[in-house]
């Protein structure tokens, strides 16, 4: 696949993905426990942030895994297709 190819078939995905979370109405991403965010309600604006860092603190270690093995498995991806 010719990096032409493959950069029309990611700007495909990525607008199927994008008009995706565009027609998902909002509520169907705030299923969340009822208990989880009466407690969130309840905290002090400090306490509010503080979770919300803890959330994006959260995001980044499995973010960094992906990115990592998606760069190692692109790099090696002509080993694969060596003839023996």
């Amino acid at each position: 696949m010719t990096r032409k190819k493959l950069f029309g078939l990611l700007v495909v995905v990525l607008g199927v993905a994008l008009g995706i979370a565009i027609l998902v109405p909002p509520e169907v991403a705030a299923q969340s426990c009822a208990l989880c965010y009466r407690s969130a309600a309840a905290c002090s604006p400090r306490a509010i942030q503080a979770l919300r860092n803890g959330i994006l603190i959260l995001i980044f270690p499995p973010a960094f895994i992906c990115i990592g093995v998606t760069w190692l498995a692109w790099r090696r991806r002509e080993l694969h297709n060596q003839a023996w």
